[in-house]
């Protein structure tokens, strides 16, 4: 009767079978990325292509992951183009990649800082606002497609549109350039920005408006919604934020949350304003 013996495949061939398979992969993957950037690019080519460049300062290959980038979901409805994505996508990957990057360079620039204190300034860093500020300085509303609807939302001030394309462009250079070109534009385009706007200070208004209201010997602030308009895709929120029974700010946002850290910074703001205030928070808010 013939015997057989389990073969011994060394691993030095698994190895290599394993690398074979992982090439085959990628080489299908980029096939597929290289179709899809085939289709036409109606928006960033030409003149558009090249005032994108600067503003970025990065020299595209793939056209087509910059377009996405920059539209909004909004004009999907617009378009009606199965072909056609949103930045949704790129925009997770690009707060993963930013987030990084920001770590990395406080970490090295600021050696003597704790751990606790470094995750604050992070926070500082990578929040819509900051790089809603970014958005606007770089002009990046220019150059986005969304729906008339979203224009008009973009246009009372509101953040995350412009933040959640600044982060699916970081995306973009990432696939597009790779990681240390994606650095570079973070490190030197979007950071100065940052910083010239002093943005390395608490932002959390909702936090900074109950400690300013209770060292006053004054009730938590409220906060009620007063108004919900838009679609169900568009939705925005007015919220007023109430000391005692009087009315000290009213913000708006896509979100509640974000409607509250409005209303909050605007009471702030008016509060600190205010001279030496007396027990009474009616009279206060006067």
């Amino acid at each position: 009767m013939r015997s057989f013996r389990k073969r011994e495949i060394p691993v030095a061939d698994i190895m290599r079978r394993l690398y074979g398979g992982l090439v085959r992969f990628t080489v299908r993957r980029m096939e597929t990325l290289r179709r899809k950037s085939r289709r036409p690019v109606e928006h960033i080519v030409g003149e558009r292509r090249a005032a994108l460049e600067e503003v970025l300062g990065v020299s595209i290959n793939q056209a087509a992951l910059y377009e996405e980038a920059l539209t909004h979901r909004s004009y999907l409805q617009v378009k009606n183009d199965p072909t056609v994505q949103s930045n949704e996508r790129l925009e997770f990957l690009g707060d993963a990649i930013l987030g990084m990057v920001i770590a990395e360079y406080l970490f090295h620039h600021h050696e003597d800082v704790a751990e606790g204190e470094l995750t604050k300034m992070r926070s500082w860093l990578v929040n819509k606002r900051s790089l809603a500020i970014c958005a606007r300085k770089l002009h990046l509303d220019e150059f986005m497609l969304m729906s008339y609807s979203a224009a008009a939302v973009l246009a009372k001030g509101n953040e995350s549109v412009l933040a959640d394309a600044v982060e699916a462009l970081i995306a973009a250079v990432y696939l597009d350039r790779g990681f240390e070109q994606a650095r570079t534009f973070i490190e030197e385009r979007l950071l100065p920005l940052m910083l010239e706007e002093r943005v390395m200070h608490d932002t959390n208004f909702k936090s900074l408006l109950l400690e300013h209201v209770q060292a006053r010997g004054y009730s938590a602030p409220q906060y009620r919604v007063i108004e919900e308009s838009g679609p169900d895709h568009e939705k925005q929120f007015t919220v007023a934020v109430y000391v005692g029974s009087a009315s000290a700010g009213i913000g708006t946002g896509r979100s509640k949350k974000e409607a509250e850290q409005n209303a909050a910074r605007q009471a702030l703001e008016y509060l600190t304003s205010r001279s030496t205030p007396t027990t009474d928070p009616e009279e206060y808010l006067r």
